[in-house]
């Protein structure tokens, strides 16, 4: 199963790497090479062939391990934060905080077709480096978007997050096509039962 990018924020986009398609969990980041490529698919990355060079499967597959741990333990939090936005999160910020000391970011000015644009680049100087760059996705979703527009897919037996974009903060489904469409097809033949 490829990664699905509904979520509207790499953070829910992380989340979802464990959908749970007909109610049994897939693992999209299994391995050191599915987590490279998830990375690269997000646009964290530049090329998951390189990280591979780089680190090697080995260091890879550990880090993979222990985005599968960090993503748990976010999800858990990241439902209680949905519920009270407000509530105490005393255990979870210094975890977090400690995440994001490993990131390392650095300025460089690059030519364009528009001409020369200044960029923010990530130092990637070991596997760990790539658990810094989730955990500030991380942060940039519960430090700068409403807990009220972060949601989960009301689709039936649907497990993937999403921030609502949407100008009235009414979407409820990951996907209107997948999930909005049988929800829509549920209904009526609720209805045609019904009658």
């Amino acid at each position: 199963m490829k990664p699905l990018f509904l979520g509207g924020h790499p953070a829910a986009d992380f989340l979802n790497t464990l959908p749970t398609p007909d109610g049994q969990p897939v693992e999209l980041v299994g391995d050191g090479h599915a987590f490279a490529a998830w990375l690269e698919s997000a646009g964290l990355v530049e090329s998951a062939k390189k990280l591979e060079r780089r680190f090697g499967l080995a260091a890879l597959d550990t880090a993979a391990a222990d985005a599968r741990k960090m993503r748990e333990w976010a999800r858990d939090w990241i439902l209680r934060w949905h519920e009270a936005p407000k509530g105490d999160y005393a255990a979870e910020l210094p975890r977090l905080n400690r995440l994001l000391e490993g990131a390392r970011r650095y300025r460089q000015v690059i030519a364009t077709k528009r001409g020369l644009e200044l960029k923010d680049l990530d130092r990637l100087d070991s596997p760990d480096d790539l658990i810094a760059l989730i955990a500030a996705q991380i942060a940039a979703l519960v430090g700068t978007e409403d807990a009220a527009l972060v949601k989960r897919c009301a689709g039936a037996g649907c497990s993937l997050w999403f921030l609502d974009r949407t100008k009235a903060h009414g979407r409820l489904f990951c996907s209107a096509a997948a999930c909005g469409n049988r929800a829509k097809v549920a209904a009526f033949r609720q209805r045609q039962r019904a009658r």
